[in-house]
Order: C-alpha cells, then sequence, then structure tokens
C-alpha cells in the first residue's frame, strides 16, 4: 500500500504507466501533424492510430472523432455547435453543460438522482422547436446511471438531437455510442489513466456540428488548432487499457458497508439506482464536508466534497439540491471514488480514518452536552 490512499478518481486517475510511457514516445517522434515531411507523417500516425484506440473504447468509427482539449471543451463544442436553439438538460448535468447553455430548460430528477423521462415527454411536446437534449452517462458526484436509450427514444420520437456527457462512464462501464444512440458523445482521458488536458467529442455521421473556433483545418474542419499529440497518444494509451471494465464494486460496497455501520444515520446518495461500481457519495451527519476531508488527507487519505471543479468553494451541490437533499444534510456530503490502482488496503485506511473522526466528533458532541440533558 503506498503512503497516501487516492480515492478521488473521478476528479482525476493518476496516469496510467502505459500512457506515460506513450506520450514520451510521442514527444520524441516531434513534428506537426499537418506537415507533410517525414516528421510530420510520424506525428499524423500516432493521431491516426490514437484515433482508432479513443473510438474503440466508445464503439464509434475513428472519423467521428474530435480530439478536444478536455470533456469541458467537448460539451461546449456539443451544446454550441449542435446548431439547436432550444437545449434540455438535466438537473444533475456537469457545470460544463449547464453553464455552456445557461438558457436551457431544466429538466427534474427524482430522489436518486434519475432524470424523469415524464418531464422530458411532456417538454419535448410543449414546443415544435427541435431540440438539443442533453443528459449525461454517469453523475460524477454520485455515480449514477442515466437511461439514455429512453432518452434517446423520446428525444427521436420529437425530432431532437441528443448529447451525453460520458465522461464519468467510458472506462467503468461499457460505452457504446451505437447501441446508446446518441449524437454526441464526450469522453475525456484524466478520468481513465490518461493525461489532462485532452479529451474527444464523438460526432455521430450526419450529425451537424458548427466549429466553435477559427484556424487551420485539422480535426477535419471541426476544431482548430495544432493537435496535442503527447496527450493524444496518452490518451489512447489509458483508452486501450480501459477496455476491460472497471471492477472495483465489491471493495465499494465493502466500504459502503463499514461506514454505515459505524454512523447509522449516514446516507449514501442514489443508493437504490443503478450507479457507476466505483463511486460512494455519502454523509457524516453534522460534520461538515471540509472538515472530513482535512482529517482524511491529514490520515493520508484524498477525497472529495463534490465535484473537484467546485474544490475550495463553500457551495451545496446542485446535484444533491436537484436530488432533494436538505442544504445541512448536502454540507456533510463526501465522495469517495475508486480507479484503476485502487487496492483493498486504500479503503481499510479510508474506514479506519473515517470511523476515527466520527467517533471523535460522537464524543465531543456529548461531552459539550449539559448533564441535565444527557440524562433526559
Amino acid at each position: 500500500m503506498s503512503a497516501v490512499a487516492y480515492l478521488d478518481h473521478n476528479a482525476t486517475s493518476p496516469l496510467r504507466p502505459a500512457a506515460f510511457d506513450a506520450m514520451v514516445e510521442a514527444m520524441r517522434v516531434g513534428g506537426n501533424p499537418s506537415s507533410v515531411h517525414a516528421a510530420g507523417r510520424k506525428a499524423r500516425a500516432i493521431v491516426d492510430k490514437a484515433r482508432r484506440e479513443v473510438a474503440s473504447l466508445v464503439g464509434a468509427s475513428p472519423g467521428e472523432t474530435v480530439f478536444t482539449s478536455g470533456g469541458t471543451e467537448a460539451n461546449n463544442l456539443a451544446l454550441l455547435g449542435a446548431g439547436r436553439r432550444r437545449v434540455l438538460v438535466s438537473a444533475v448535468e456537469h457545470d460544463s453543460v449547464r453553464r455552456a447553455a445557461p438558457r436551457a430548460e431544466t429538466l427534474p430528477v427524482d430522489g436518486e438522482g434519475v432524470v424523469d423521462l415524464g418531464a422530458l415527454e411532456v417538454a419535448l411536446a410543449a414546443s415544435p422547436e427541435p431540440a438539443l437534449v442533453s443528459v449525461m452517462l454517469a453523475n460524477n458526484e454520485t455515480g449514477v446511471l442515466q437511461p439514455i436509450g429512453e432518452v434517446v427514444r423520446l428525444a427521436r420520437a420529437a425530432g431532437a438531437l441528443v448529447h451525453c456527457d460520458a465522461v464519468q462512464g467510458a472506462g467503468k462501464v461499457p460505452v457504446d455510442m451505437r447501441e446508446l444512440g446518441v449524437d454526441y458523445l464526450s469522453v475525456s482521458a484524466h478520468k481513465l489513466g490518461g493525461p489532462t488536458g485532452v479529451g474527444a467529442l464523438i460526432v455521430r455521421k450526419a450529425a451537424p456540428l458548427v466549429p466553435d473556433r477559427r484556424g487551420g483545418g485539422q480535426e477535419s474542419n471541426r476544431r482548430a488548432g495544432t493537435e496535442n499529440v503527447a496527450g493524444i497518444a496518452g490518451f489512447a494509451a489509458a483508452a486501450q487499457a480501459s477496455g476491460r471494465v472497471l471492477d472495483v464494486v465489491e471493495m465499494r460496497d465493502r466500504l459502503e458497508l463499514a461506514l454505515v455501520q459505524t454512523a447509522r444515520d449516514a446516507r449514501i446518495y442514489g443508493a437504490n439506482a443503478p450507479r457507476l461500481g466505483n463511486t460512494t457519495c455519502i454523509s457524516m451527519p453534522g460534520v461538515p464536508a471540509e472538515t472530513q476531508v482535512m482529517a482524511l488527507d491529514l490520515a493520508g487519505v484524498c477525497i472529495s466534497a463534490g465535484a473537484a471543479c467546485s474544490s475550495g468553494k463553500v457551495q451545496q451541490s446542485p446535484v444533491l439540491t436537484a436530488m432533494g437533499v436538505p442544504a445541512a444534510e448536502a454540507a456533510s456530503a463526501i465522495r469517495v471514488s475508486l480507479g484503476w490502482n485502487s487496492e483493498a488496503g486504500d479503503i481499510e485506511r479510508l474506514i479506519t480514518a473515517w470511523q476515527s473522526l466520527y467517533i471523535r466528533v460522537t464524543k465531543s458532541d456529548i461531552s459539550h452536552t449539559p448533564s441535565r440533558a444527557r440524562a433526559a
């Protein structure tokens, strides 16, 4: 077991050795993939091979794969490039979706965080204007999986396009763009052990896409700018290594059982819905999430309070708010997310540290309670 138990893979998964090696080799090659000389052709070969690997990860074709700077850019490119003025998004989407379309109509979710399909059907029928529907595959905070197949069925009946943010799902559960039936699919390298700063938008053939920047004709005129060859090579290596579904559900279940047995009033969010096998969002009632993050960090355990993109900002999780979780309870929720290099020892260290904090806080509360009240 390492000196630190890193359990924040939904924020960033540590770089896989294969991805590191691929990036180093790509940097040795050098060259601009748009150049026609030998060095340029070698760089182009790296990008072309990577495009095949990334497309294979999600059941797409290489020609449908547009490399971007990450999931955020991929989401923005889809929402702004689809050419639909009317946009519908679920209430639990990532900030990069919600902020890309600030005037979007919001679809409610149930108490487990699953999108309300009835509300989607009503919303689609409310206007004849063709829409774009954006619903994520897996939630970054709770791991809850959305019924994308049903979303697509309803959207198609109304002539709507569908975008799916699969950033958290790719590499953790099987993802096949053909089976999902979506028009746009976003993925990111650093969520599955690749480098930060690179991702892709998969665009179904014939789906409209207006580029959001002007420049050269890279990415078949869909995304201007010289490709990040080393990053793309690392992305491909991580995608290839992630071809096998992440199998950590037993460790997650062991963790959840131990924490709930320690704090009977703890709540696991999305526990009754299909969800990723690597994600636990759980509350320690009465103990602020920031306190838990700091205490666990001192114990050598890395976890987060909500989405990493909101780190350092004291605000309630929009995801838990949409699920109807009371503000005081949501403020005590943390997220634990496992990944490709997680070990049983990491889970045991987290359990020990979390239990120690809970017992410490509980005893402190009792000791500060007036004796008359304790007797009552």
